[in-house]
């Protein structure tokens, strides 16, 4: 009993595992890479919050407790979670339908979301429903993310130029910067464009400049890190000593000089139903985008992610972003990849870094008062701007016009309708995509391979042929989809061919055969029966046939299950002379 609570223990909190090992050189690895990451985090955490419509300190809550929470229960040794550019977006998408910017309500109703996606992630964490995320094809994702990137960029620019401007779409965004271009501000722009400059010449100029002053490549990676916070001083400094709020230069202002505090969601039935949809939405980008980069960082040190535990640890740092005046958070890729290059060789590199965003939040908030929100825009424009990948498009218009085409109206949708839409449409795209590839299987007509026991493609190889057998491989699953389309490509062979006396379905690439597709193998058994034709099957797999035992299909096949092909082969063209296809 008492193994078996302690290997329970272990599968819902991996922190037991890794812990029982940690020793002092892990935690000077750890600790170097929160080190960098903090130093990294505290602008754009801030940054992020304003994104999302929030305060500021929001970003700073929702990056400690959540953070803490996934390193006890998440299994990615690399993973930094907190606010991410697009999960901030789809926030103010949310919660700007439900109340106004700047209210209590809002940031009600941003706690609320929290908990709702973190309650759907825990759900789906324990119903083991990681799977899910499978519905959302790579170029759908991809074109959502780099749409979302180009709106979060451009709604950035209201900041750069010292405007109000406002909208969940590009045309509206779009419009509203034009209608009020004439009230833009000088200095802000200055500052603005300065720092956006600054920042792109730092993550491609500055380490390779200091490497060549002579400083060691970590040292330099470190100040490379650093560009943000840089900026960030350097502006502070300039609106301070000038006295630039004076002059029209939008600042933070005061930011709480505390610990995250206790904050409860709403519980409005109303409010819960409005945000459900979007939760759900943020949950599953959230997910998709976090175990991306878990198992791309993972497979580095061959280390191994559990998706289903993944959907527990997130759902945990939601919780907790929710109760203590975050929003919802996932594990960001640009923070992971810097964690993961910095050293981190646990989870505790991120407990680390939340206890340095703590101490940040008590000591040093005041010092960001003259912070100009048009750095923090720069901050997040470079950022998001990485994301913005458009050789999708030419990679999938070269590989597959249905890919293409699903990653172009991702984008469009994105674009035109916003993130909610876009991704709803992604997510549909992603089902109707798979439906569509797997509704037309690829079926070859195949021949035994002269001196093997091998079947090929009897249009691509030279093959031997039997008139009267006729062998249909099939490439897909038989599912409702395609259920009819098989039925109808035997019927239509078999009609151009009197000769044919036995049809054998070589099953090799069935995994599954649905109730749907058993049906229309019993049609089409009728159907070959009353043609005087005989239906095999060969190299059918055992779960597959486990359920055909369980119907009534095989006791009225007409014919016989071979375990191979060959041997349907030997067995059906016995004292038949072969002859070889054309």
């Amino acid at each position: 009993m008492k193994t078996d609570l302690t290997a329970l223990a272990k599968r819902y909190v991996p922190a037991l595992d890794w812990g029982r090992s940690y020793n002092r050189d892990t935690f000077q690895n750890d600790m170097i890479a929160a080190v960098i990451v903090t130093i990294m985090l505290i602008p754009q955490s801030l940054a992020y919050a304003l994104l999302a419509g929030l305060p500021p300190e929001a970003g700073l809550y929702a990056s400690i407790l959540p953070i803490i929470l996934y390193a006890i229960f998440g299994t990615s040794r690399a993973l930094a979670v907190g606010p991410v550019a697009v999960v901030s977006l789809m926030t103010a998408a949310a919660v700007g339908q439900v109340a106004e910017q700047g209210t209590a309500g809002y940031a009600i109703a941003a706690l609320t979301l929290a908990v709702i996606s973190g309650g759907i992630l825990l759900a789906m964490g324990l119903l083991k429903l990681g799977f899910l995320a499978n519905f959302l094809s790579h170029p759908v994702i991809a074109g959502f993310i780099t749409a979302s990137g180009i709106l979060i960029a451009a709604s950035q620019f209201k900041h750069i130029l010292g405007i109000d401007a406002h909208g969940h779409t590009l045309p509206q965004v779009l419009y509203t910067l034009n209608e009020n271009m004439n009230d833009a501000n000088p200095i802000t722009i200055a500052i603005g464009v300065g720092a956006t400059l600054f920042l792109f010449w730092v993550r491609k100029g500055l380490k390779p400049l200091l490497i060549k002053s002579g400083m060691k490549p970590k040292l330099a990676d470190v100040a490379q890190k650093a560009g943000p916070v840089a900026a960030v001083v350097v502006t502070t400094l300039a609106v301070f000593a000038f006295g630039l709020a004076d002059r029209g230069v939008a600042i933070v202002g005061e930011v709480p000089q505390s610990l995250p505090p206790l904050t409860m969601p709403s519980f409005s039935p109303e409010l819960i139903g409005a945000l459900f949809i979007p939760a759900l939405l943020i949950s599953v980008i959230g997910f998709v985008e976090s175990i991306s980069v878990a198992q791309t960082l993972a497979a580095k040190k061959r280390q191994r992610i559990d998706p289903d535990q993944e959907l527990i640890g997130l759902g945990a740092a939601n919780l907790g972003a929710g109760f203590t005046g975050g929003y919802p958070v996932t594990g960001g890729f640009a923070r992971s990849v810097v964690n993961f290059d910095a050293g981190a060789e646990t989870p505790a590199a991120g407990a680390f870094t939340a206890v340095g965003l703590a101490i940040a939040a008590l000591a040093l908030t005041p010092l960001v008062f003259f912070l100009p929100k048009a750095t923090l825009a720069a901050t997040i424009i470079v950022a998001v701007l990485s994301l913005v990948d458009f050789s999708i498009l030419k990679t999938s218009w070269g590989y597959s016009k249905a890919d293409f085409a699903a990653v172009t109206a991702t984008i469009l949708l994105t674009l035109g309708l916003g993130v909610e839409t876009g991704v709803s449409a992604g997510v549909i795209l992603s089902i109707l995509l798979h439906l569509y590839k797997t509704s037309k299987p690829h079926v070859a007509e195949v021949g035994l391979v002269p001196g093997t026991q091998h079947f090929r493609n009897i249009h691509r190889h030279a093959v031997d042929t039997d008139p009267a057998v006729l062998t249909i491989r099939i490439d897909e699953s038989l599912y409702f989809p395609n259920a009819r389309f098989l039925e109808d490509y035997v019927l239509d062979r078999i009609s151009d061919d009197k000769e044919i006396r036995h049809v054998v379905l070589m099953c090799s690439a069935v995994n599954v055969i649905d109730f749907s597709a058993l049906e229309a193998l019993e049609a089409l058994n009728l159907r070959l029966k009353d043609n005087d034709i005989a239906l095999h099957m060969s190299e059918v797999k055992g779960p597959v046939m486990d359920r055909l035992e369980k119907s009534h299909f095989l006791h009225d096949l007409t014919g016989r299950v071979f375990l191979s092909q060959f041997d349907a082969w030997v067995a059906l063209t016995a004292d038949r002379t072969p002859k070889a296809a054309e």
